[in-house]
């Protein structure tokens, strides 16, 4: 009764310029991420109303090996949430402890090893390579298509980055995060524009 939430958010993504235009024109098309590692599954990542965020990761992904961003860029999308799997809403936080339950249950019974979450190197305090996640949430998604009630979209906050200051428990990187399974949820794309004065 209490849980609607505004069905329009803006996200903000960031790529390489080449891509981000192909796109723009309906030449192509984002790409789901699926590596075993993205905290929220599968899917198109974007920034919730956070452009700043997502100008940031441009630029921070363009500096790493084989980056796919040469010249980084940011597209913003309109976005209906539609059916989400929204981890700032206590019912799917409960439903994602009984999925990790099941999951537990069923790798345990086929006698695999649950996955962990874990750092890309000994200095990532916030484990950005989050295999367990990843996997609980694949499977959240899979026992609600099951039962006929497909989630259209992830959404949760990540506590990321550097302390604001001496003590902080705010962080210089936070951010709340979207994953859109459903291709259909991003109703338009456009160019962000700059503040005018």
């Amino acid at each position: 009764m209490y849980s609607s939430k505004p069905s329009i958010v803006y996200g903000f993504h960031g790529l390489d310029k080449t891509t981000a235009l192909k796109i723009l024109l309906q030449e192509d098309n984002f790409r789901h991420s699926t590596n075993k590692y993205d905290w929220l599954g599968s899917g198109v990542y974007f920034w919730e109303n956070n452009l700043e965020r997502a100008k940031q990761y441009a630029i921070q992904d363009s500096k790493r090996k084989n980056s796919s961003i040469k010249e980084p860029f940011v597209l913003a999308a309109v976005i209906e949430l539609g059916n989400c799997l929204d981890l700032l809403d206590q019912k799917y936080n409960d439903f994602l402890k009984v999925a990790y339950t099941q999951l537990k249950q069923d790798l345990e019974a086929e006698d695999i090893e649950i996955p962990t979450n874990k750092g890309f190197s000994s200095n990532d305090f916030d484990f950005k390579a989050r295999e367990l996640d990843c996997a609980v949430i694949r499977y959240a998604c899979a026992l609600a298509e099951e039962a006929g009630e497909p989630f259209d979209s992830v959404r949760a906050a990540f506590i990321e980055g550097t302390p604001l200051y001496e003590g902080a428990r705010f962080y210089s990187e936070n951010h709340i995060q979207l994953a859109i399974i459903n291709p259909d949820c991003i109703k338009g794309i456009f160019l962000p524009r700059e503040k005018q004065k």
